[in-house]
Formats: structure tokens, C-alpha cells, sequence
């Protein structure tokens, strides 16, 4: 993960790098999204999100499309 002030960041530092943009999370995002994807932790059941709790977790926070598909073979 990294971290950039702005949007027009991103954009300089993939074209400098040749990498193609990704979609990007603001902070609040990626805070919900750790809270929930860390709830259980610390307890014996603890388990990774099964791909269908995974896309509900993301769309609940906007995340949405092939890229946040665990299942898509496309990040576009």
C-alpha cells in the first residue's frame, strides 16, 4: 500500500514508474475496511473472509467492480 497527497500524485508517480493506475481508497476507506477485515483477529475462529464476505465487505465501504472480485481475473 502506499500513501500520496493527492490524486495528481498518483497519476505522476505511475507514469513515472510505467505502472498502470489502480483504483484508490481514501483514508476512511481503507479505516473501515481494516476494522472489519481485522475484526475477529484475536480470537480462536479467526478466519480470512470467504470471496463472497469479501466483495460484500468492499462494496459496504464503495468498493466495487472486476478489481474488487477475488474472483475477476481482470483489474480493470
Amino acid at each position: 500500500m502506499l500513501l500520496f497527497r493527492s490524486e495528481e500524485n498518483v497519476d505522476r508517480w505511475c507514469e513515472a514508474k510505467g505502472i498502470p493506475r489502480r483504483p484508490i481508497l481514501d483514508l476512511d476507506q481503507q479505516w473501515h475496511l481494516a476494522k472489519t477485515w481485522y475484526e475477529n483477529r484475536l480470537t480462536p475462529d479467526s478466519r480470512r473472509p470467504a470471496p463472497g464476505e469479501m466483495v460484500k465487505i468492499f462494496a459496504k465501504i464503495g468498493l466495487t467492480g472486476a478489481f474488487w472480485d477475488p474472483k475477476a481475473d481482470v483489474w480493470r
